[in-house]
């Protein structure tokens, strides 16, 4: 399975979900020196995690996929499985928090067997009734 090292690139994202049922995204702007020295750190995570879709969208360039969504702080994360928001907030810039947020996730997902876990119902405040970042990025056009 190809890993993809560039997490902006949209065409590779796009490929990659065609496989992957879960996406985590980074949700930045390029003028923040918080998410600019999390960059890396979070790259180096979705290598640890090859069988997971990482993607880094700047709210500014790629406007068009997030412009539902508000976001005030940063960084923003969002996890999603399929067209299930399964953790959309802003979080402390700590990879190793991130990690275990995944595996929790990924767990209760798999424990739970359903689109939607018990664990993560109150995790994914601020999306719009339908909104789904997979789905926008599955059907642009590149």
């Amino acid at each position: 399975m190809k890993l993809v090292t560039n997490t902006e690139d949209l065409k590779s994202i796009k490929s990659q979900l065609e496989n992957k049922a879960w996406l985590v995204a980074c949700l930045c702007a390029a003028w923040c020196d918080t998410c600019t020295s999390y960059r890396q750190h979070f790259e180096a995570l979705a290598k640890k995690h090859p069988d997971l879709c990482f993607a880094w969208i700047d709210i500014e360039d790629q406007a068009h996929l997030v412009d539902e969504v508000e976001i005030e702080n940063f960084p923003t994360l969002l996890i999603q499985h399929k067209d299930s928001v399964q953790f959309f907030g802003t979080m402390l810039p700590d990879t190793k928090q991130l990690d275990r947020l995944l595996t929790s996730v990924i767990d209760a997902h798999r424990d739970s067997n359903i689109s939607t876990s018990k664990a993560a119902a109150g995790m994914n405040q601020g999306t719009p009734e339908g909104w789904s970042l997979r789905h926008l990025l599955l059907n642009q056009t590149i």
